[in-house]
């Protein structure tokens, strides 16, 4: 709260002496402020704040030397810290309270969580002390608020927060960055709609040069809820009017101009020589007299405040509710403090039923509530895309050479199966072995395919499981390690069961189904039709199979062709059915696999990994887990208190009437 007057006190000032032909600043204050500024002075005690929630306040904001602590000496009638540089390094929330009743002034100052009493006469001294105490270190500045509260007679009833002066020069030791520390200070304290910006300028420059003016222009373009009062008017008073009603720095709520006490002036004959001032200077005189003075400074600011307190508090009641209620809530999702082993059963029986649920919806009835917006998690959609895309891959993997090399395959079997027998009898090695062949390329795709369904199978319970347990983070690992292990020996039980199924396909060439017999006569109804042209044509079209190019099988003997054809007309749709039939048996078993993992062997595993040990764990909770029902609890407290000092005030304005303001 740096000040350039050139007077200097030596000594003692005497204290304000109140002369009965001049009232009290408190006289322009309205009674009925009192009930709304206690609302404030409860709220800001309980630090609500601290909850995001922002209350009514006047920031005094100033450029270093702009005569700041002049103003704030006049109203509070107090001496305030002096000296070169910046002596205000802490917010400085002051609380200024009119008592009639009281036989001398109260003052005392609240920091750090103490309260510290002091008088008129030592609180310079007071404010420094707590400063050091707060700031630590050598000439900086720190967030952390002091509050200065005085009860005196005459005084008007006013919260204001002093910042400190911006600088941009660091000097006496003060750190390099100093002037952006200030206005990260400053900006965080007007930027709320609910602070009202007191900006002190000085007469002696011009105002557009103010970096005050610059950060309040920042954050209050059009100027609605700033006030601007104007120090040293007695020093510069040539063309004051003119700025003062030119008003070129968009300052809504107007200018007050205001004369500093000089020297060992008292309050009160501060007061009379600005008013004396006001009326005879053949320019200040002319300013209009709603607009000058320490008193009408006084009334505007009390007048101001009622009415932003009055205006904002029905929003304050509503974010203190759903603060508390939110708080609360999250209260209730936070476990039990589990203090026995049957505590830590119930609550592990109630991870384990919630996530099996949660698994039962996504794997076995493709239930979408719980996960309506994380596709990974609609998992029966998942896994038959899996299944459809393993039976494409499989159709292509076999059949790509189709109708390029037709009966090619074929033919390459019955050279390798001839024996002694008739020529014209196709034989039963030769569909076996080709089967065979069918077979193992299945086998071949067959490992990819369980892999894939399995991964995607962990990472699902795995998700499911620490969702439901992530207020036990002591249990996770020990069930991510009991999931991931189940899902390998599911995998594994998995892929040897179907290895037994493709070695019996392998066996058995059999098929109760109609419509192999239906297919295979549709097939080989066509064979006349395909030798009196294979020879001749380049391109043959064969229903059920498409167009074929059989101009390579010209060079192959005639009969050979014809047993190539009789086992692919034969082939063709057992494989078919086959091939549906494994791929039917993989999604059959995959089912039943999946229904056994999340209805029996889920929670066995994650039993027999954690055993009694392991639940006993849970009753050990984890110290970030206690820090945040601690902080909770804590939030709750201030924010049911909050809502107690709202309430009393509600209850005296219904007593009182309505509050008009």
């Amino acid at each position: 709260m740096g000040d350039d007057r050139a007077s200097v006190r030596s000594e003692p000032e005497p204290k304000p002496v109140l002369v009965a032909h001049t009232p009290p600043l408190a006289a322009f204050c309205n009674d009925r402020i009192h009930p709304l500024l206690d609302a404030i002075h409860g709220l800001r005690n309980l630090m609500v704040m601290e909850e995001g929630i922002h209350l009514p306040t006047i920031v005094v904001v100033g450029d270093q030397s702009s005569g700041k602590s002049s103003v704030l000496e006049s109203l509070t009638g107090i001496n305030l810290p002096r000296g070169q540089g910046t002596c205000t390094r802490v917010p400085l929330i002051m609380q200024l309270q009119d008592n009639p009743q009281a036989d001398r002034p109260e003052l005392y100052l609240d920091f750090n969580g103490k309260v510290v009493p002091t008088d008129e006469d030592n609180i310079a001294k007071a404010i420094n002390d707590a400063t050091d105490e707060i700031v630590r270190h050598g000439k900086g500045v720190s967030n952390a608020p002091l509050t200065l509260v005085i009860k005196k007679y005459g005084f008007p009833d006013l919260t204001m927060i002093d910042l400190p002066g911006i600088t941009r020069v660091p000097v006496f030791g003060q750190p390099e960055n100093i002037y952006e520390q200030i206005s990260e200070m400053i900006m965080e304290y007007i930027r709320p709609e609910e602070s009202i910006i007191l900006n002190v300028l000085s007469a002696t420059v011009d105002f557009s040069t103010c970096e005050s003016i610059r950060m309040s222009q920042m954050v209050d373009k059009t100027g609605r809820r700033t006030l601007a009062v104007v120090t040293k008017a007695d020093k510069a008073p040539e063309g004051l009017l003119e700025k003062v009603t030119a008003d070129d720095v968009n300052v809504g709520l107007g200018y007050v101009c205001v004369r500093s006490r000089i020297g060992a002036e008292t309050y009160e004959e501060a007061r009379q020589e600005e008013a004396k001032l006001f009326d005879t200077h053949p320019l200040l005189c002319k300013i209009d007299k709603s607009i000058v003075g320490v008193p009408v400074l006084a009334q505007k600011l009390t007048q101001i405040q009622a009415t932003i307190i009055a205006k904002y508090l029905p929003e304050i009641v509503k974010k203190i509710n759903d603060k508390l209620d939110a708080n609360l809530a999250e209260l209730e999702r936070m476990p039990n403090n589990l203090s026995s082993l049957e505590d830590a059963t119930m609550a592990f029986m109630e991870i384990m039923g919630s996530g099996k649920e949660s698994l039962k919806k996504v794997l076995l009835r493709g239930e979408l509530d719980e996960y309506l917006d994380k596709k990974d998690m609609h998992c029966t959609a998942r896994l038959v895309e899996m299944l459809n895309q393993y039976y494409n891959e499989l159709q292509n993997y076999i059949e790509y050479n189709l109708t390029t090399n037709f009966l090619s395959e074929e033919i390459e079997v019955l050279e390798e199966a001839k024996g002694i027998g008739l020529p014209d009898v196709l034989p039963h090695t030769a569909f076996s072995f080709f089967l065979q062949r069918k077979m193992k390329a299945i086998s071949r795709k067959l490992p990819s395919l369980v892999v894939r369904v399995w991964d995607y199978i962990e990472g699902v319970v795995i998700q499911a499981l620490m969702q439901h347990s992530e207020n036990y983070p002591q249990l996770q690992s020990s069930m991510k390690r009991a999931a991931s292990s189940l899902i390998k020996k599911m995998k594994g039980k998995m892929m040897n069961r179907m290895m037994k199924i493709v070695e019996m396909e392998k066996l058995t060439d059999y098929t109760c189904n109609p419509e192999y017999l239906l297919e295979r006569n549709k097939l080989m109804a066509q064979q006349d039709h395909f030798f009196n042209y294979y020879k001749s044509l380049s391109t043959i079209k064969i229903e059920g199979l498409g167009t074929v190019y059989p101009g390579h099988l010209r060079n192959h003997n005639h009969q050979l062709v014809r047993l190539a054809f009789h086992l692919k007309m034969r082939m063709t749709p057992y494989w078919k059915i086959a091939l549906r039939r494994f791929v039917d048996t993989v999604a059959l078993h995959l089912r039943f696999s999946v229904h056994n993992l999340v209805n029996k062997e889920m929670e066995k595993e994650i039993r027999r990994e954690l055993s009694e040990r392991g639940i006993k764990r849970m009753m050990e909770e984890k110290p970030e887990m206690a820090e945040k029902r601690e902080k909770l609890n804590r939030n709750i407290k201030r924010l049911r208190e909050s809502a107690d000092v709202v309430a009393q005030f509600m209850n005296r304005i219904a007593t009182d009437g309505d509050y008009n303001g």
